[in-house]
């Protein structure tokens, strides 16, 4: 049980509840490791997302694409970050968002059963996943919000401040397709800044 993808685990999860070496072991014994190689799909448009993942290496984003063919990036999920699609995820139904690994990723896949599981056997799991639930929540709104009302550089910005471990990981492709400019502006932006 001491590896360090569960120590890393455990350490996301105490920050918000304090589980007994037994629960722990229960916890552990509901995850699976998936490894993903740079630019494979975990979850793409259309499927039903059974798992929410958590990651212990590498780096992921989720993404759609519009009738033009345009991605654009909704989130990113670097080390120590849970996804999933949670829309599909909570009404099993088939999903539109499209999960990618931007490098060799490494995650730990907690199933929708297994999830429901945990809050029968420990209860406090119904608490962790609602603070993660409240906190992505307020995470869309303000976003939503910066894009409707934030110049580029703000929500660039505001981007910094959010993911500081991912401004040199990313290609700037990805940083402008999540504050919602072009490449092109991008590039000059970030040089006048």
């Amino acid at each position: 049980m001491d590896t360090p993808q569960l120590n890393l685990i455990f350490g996301s999860v105490s920050k918000h509840i304090t589980l007994t070496p037994a629960e722990k072991q229960t916890f552990a014994d509901m995850l699976q490791i998936k490894q993903l190689k740079r630019k494979q799909h975990w979850v793409a448009n259309g499927d039903i997302c059974r798992h929410s993942a958590f990651v212990t290496s590498g780096c992921l984003r989720g993404y759609t694409v519009d009738q033009n063919g345009f991605e654009h990036v909704l989130s990113f999920a670097p080390v120590d970050w849970w996804m999933a699609d949670m829309y599909s995820l909570l009404s099993h139904q088939p999903g539109q968002l499209n999960i990618e690994a931007l490098e060799d990723t490494e995650m730990l896949l907690l199933s929708k059963i297994n999830q429901e599981e945990l809050y029968q056997t420990i209860p406090k799991f119904e608490r962790f996943f609602r603070i993660l639930a409240e906190k992505s929540l307020v995470a869309y709104q303000q976003r939503l919000i910066d894009n409707l009302s934030l110049p580029a550089a703000e929500r660039y910005a505001r981007f910094c401040k959010r993911y500081p471990t991912l401004i040199h990981q990313l290609p700037q492709k990805q940083i402008a397709s999540y504050i919602g400019v072009t490449p092109e502006f991008f590039s000059k932006m970030r040089k006048s800044l």
